[in-house]
């Protein structure tokens, strides 16, 4: 599929500015998560509290705290650093090259699939699945940090609360007649393989938090995991786009290591990158790569990431469905789609989870966390965005592992294509090859795969082996599970009437 036509320019949305945080000092193995995530302050204690008496005095109720004052709106960022609200991407009619170039020279995504974060709600014109990297999160305005601080103190107590279950009443010894409790043996929880604890325990310290930032200063946050033991890490395209010409990249480690690094190659149409640890130490533990094809609908997953800058982030879900087509772009007017034939979970995925591995029950990596639908509209959410809604998608690991096998092997990615010019609009019909590619180029390539096997523009395609195709996209995202080589069976409808053809795969390096 060729991709050398460049995308339509799409009206910028507000981004979120980012705010500078502090560079975590290197810690010990095993010391707190770090990650450059943003913490919230504690609130200050009120002028005027009275000192702790000597003698403790009888227990008294503690007045709540008041709410706090100028509390911001959310801000959720999407896409890539500085990009801002995601918008649809591309415009009914446009056709995208496969071997040969679109028409007019545009790279649209297709209209009415879900949206990244753009506030799509799943209606007209909604868009599929733009690209999910969070940004630095705004300077909270007066009342916001104590707010943080008051939920998560919340939150603890209401974890002791509910402690008390199986365990035994002990009296302590000081006469003072309070009492205290221990648990009892059969109590303990004990964490077997298999479990998700267990799971997360192994798998945590193989992932990193990216921050990438251009040389302009913007940047954003991301997340990524160990692929060999070289130092390669593996990520998606739009986390670390801003960083590939120039710009600064560092990876974080859970125990607080931080370490520079560079970018091996980036794959935009998969939107899938490598990057390379400089320095990197001796005793990387890469995560287990599964088989995305075994997956079934229903299998447990366990997502980890950065949400919301919130490193080493764990959530857990199913797998909902599976060979879901999905468009996504980064929302800026030079960038070009990204297709996937995708895994789709309901493990809580936000802005900040892109690039981190999706895990089997086993902790074997099936995904690269890509995408979200969202229902935002853009009312009372500043940039629009919202988070998840159970809906997230991941690149199947099959396709994403061989991408990284050649940036890492030549520093360009290498597409599987049918060369044909397909439409990218709205359809439910098939994907149509167009009447003529781009500036006036033939729509079907001479001498390629599917002028070999007699398609001719008009043909709709309508089957990928076994695979209803439903539009272009769809068949994009299909070709592009597939390696340079593989023969298909591709079913196409002509005047009516049906036929089913056998073709290989060609091949194309690069992005342009």
């Amino acid at each position: 599929m060729s991709t050398e036509n460049e995308g339509n320019a799409v009206p910028p949305a507000p981004s979120a500015p980012p705010v500078p945080v502090a560079s975590p000092a290197a810690s010990p193995q095993g010391s707190a998560p770090d990650g450059g995530s943003p913490t919230a302050p504690l609130p200050p204690v009120p002028q005027g509290s009275p000192a702790a008496p000597e003698q403790p005095p009888a227990p008294a109720a503690q007045a709540p705290a008041g709410p706090p004052q100028g509390a911001p709106d959310a801000q959720q960022p999407y896409g890539a650093p500085g990009a801002g609200a995601q918008q649809p991407y591309g415009a009914p009619g446009a056709h995208q090259a496969y071997g040969a170039p679109a028409a007019d020279g545009s790279w649209p995504p297709p209209t009415g699939a879900p949206s990244y974060g753009d506030g799509g709600s799943g209606g007209d014109g909604a868009a599929w699945g733009s690209s999910y990297q969070q940004q630095p999160a705004p300077k909270p305005r007066n009342g916001r940090g104590g707010l943080v601080a008051a939920v998560l103190v919340a939150a603890l107590v209401a974890g002791g609360l509910g402690g008390g279950i199986g365990y035994t009443l002990a009296r302590d010894s000081d006469g003072s007649g309070s009492t205290t409790v221990s648990a009892s043996d059969g109590a303990q929880i004990k964490r077997a393989p298999g479990t998700i604890a267990n799971v997360a325990s192994k798998a945590l310290p193989s992932t990193v938090t990216i921050e990438a930032e251009s040389t302009s200063g913007e940047g954003g946050t991301g997340t990524g995991f160990v692929f060999d033991t070289q130092g390669h890490i593996v990520t998606n395209n739009h986390v670390v786009a801003d960083a590939v010409n120039g710009g600064k990249l560092t990876a974080t480690f859970p125990n607080g290591r931080k370490y520079d690094a560079e970018v091996v190659g980036h794959a935009q149409g998969y939107d899938v990158a490598v990057i390379k640890l400089k320095n990197a130490p001796s005793d990387l533990k890469p995560l287990a790569l599964g088989d995305s094809d075994k997956v079934a609908v229903g299998d447990e997953t366990i997502a980890i990431g950065a949400p919301f800058g919130l490193s080493n982030t764990v959530t857990t879900g199913i797998i909902s469905a599976k060979n879901r087509p999905v468009a996504s772009s980064d929302g800026s007017s030079s960038s070009k789609a990204s297709y996937m034939s995708a895994l789709q979970t309901d493990a809580s995925i936000n802005p900040g989870n892109s690039g981190g591995p999706l895990l089997n029950a086993g902790g074997a990596v099936i995904g690269i966390n890509s995408a979200i639908q969202s229902t935002g509209s853009g009312g009372g959410f500043g940039s629009g965005q919202s988070g998840s809604i159970g809906l997230g998608f991941a690149i199947p690991i099959n396709q994403a592992k061989y991408v990284a096998q050649q940036l890492i092997k030549s520093g360009k990615p290498v597409y599987a294509k049918i060369g044909a010019s397909v439409s990218l609009e709205d359809s439910t019909s098939g994907a149509k090859i167009t009447d003529q590619g781009a500036a006036g180029s033939a729509a079907v390539e001479s001498g390629g795969p599917a002028d070999k096997a007699g398609l001719k523009p008009g043909d709709v395609i309508t089957r990928l082996d076994d695979h209803v195709i439903d539009s272009g996209p769809t068949l994009i995202g299909e070709i592009w599970t597939h390696k340079p080589g593989d023969k298909v069976s591709v079913t196409y409808k002509r005047d009516g009437q049906e036929h089913t053809v056998d073709l290989t795969l060609g091949s194309r390096a690069g992005d342009s």
